[in-house]
């Protein structure tokens, strides 16, 4: 009788694209929400405010994007070098190698006897990734993918910095200051709601999360644009 092979998806395949695409709109929010309210604070036009927004989404994507791309790269760059390593080892002394593999699952639970099984079995299969998985962490699912990471952050930036912006042009002029970050707020809450139920935690805890840190940033900017403002009014 054939094997029912049961299709299962878990949410930590998500957590490489994800934790990028959060990253960014929540940066794109935040940042330029932050720098639209701080302008506004000083009393700028709605064209002042409206360039340094744009201004503040282009720059900000493409950090973002050259950001996760060099750090990302620096991930993939370790995990190349600890393959090709592993891979010498396990060329030059098999032996040795089916050792560690053992003793790892023995300090997991499995009996010498069991663990030494396994591990010969596994080595058959595929040694490099046996090893590479269960002696250096490095799985499919949490793979470095330099360029994805890139451009996750910068579109996910771009989108999440275009709707502060989207405010500026619709809101009445004399309540920017209220309105975009009540409107960047409302964003950020959705934006850790959809997050934490992607990623299958808490949709109360990931709302007040992003919640908390994008009214502070926003404040602060507020501040120091008011204070501004008044220094050279």
């Amino acid at each position: 009788m054939a094997a029912h092979k049961h299709p299962e998806r878990h949410k930590a395949e998500r957590i490489g694209w994800l934790r990028a695409a959060v990253l960014g709109a929540n940066d794109g929010i935040v940042s330029t929400g932050s720098l639209i309210v701080g302008v506004a604070a000083a009393h700028a036009g709605r064209s002042e405010i409206l360039l340094s927004g744009v201004a503040g989404l282009v720059a900000g994507a493409m950090s973002m994007a050259a950001g996760e791309y060099v750090s990302v790269s620096s991930q993939a760059d370790t995990e190349s070098a600890d393959l090709e390593r592993e891979s010498k080892e396990l060329a030059n002394d098999p032996a040795l190698e089916h050792e560690e593999l053992a003793q790892i699952y023995v300090e997991r639970g499995l009996d010498p006897v069991l663990a030494s099984q396994v591990a010969a079995q596994l080595m058959a299969h595929d040694a490099l990734k046996s090893h590479a998985r269960d002696e250096l962490g490095i799985t499919d699912t949490g793979a470095a993918r330099p360029i994805q990471a890139a451009l996750a952050s910068a579109a996910t930036f771009f989108v999440g910095a275009a709707l502060p912006l989207g405010v500026v042009l619709l809101a009445p002029y004399e309540s920017l200051v209220i309105s975009v970050p009540a409107a960047s707020l409302f964003f950020l809450i959705a934006l850790g709601m959809v997050a934490a139920h992607t990623g299958g935690a808490s949709l109360l805890k990931g709302a007040l999360r992003v919640g908390f840190w994008g009214a502070l940033a926003m404040a602060a900017t507020a501040l120091i644009g008011k204070l501004f403002g008044v220094v050279t009014g």
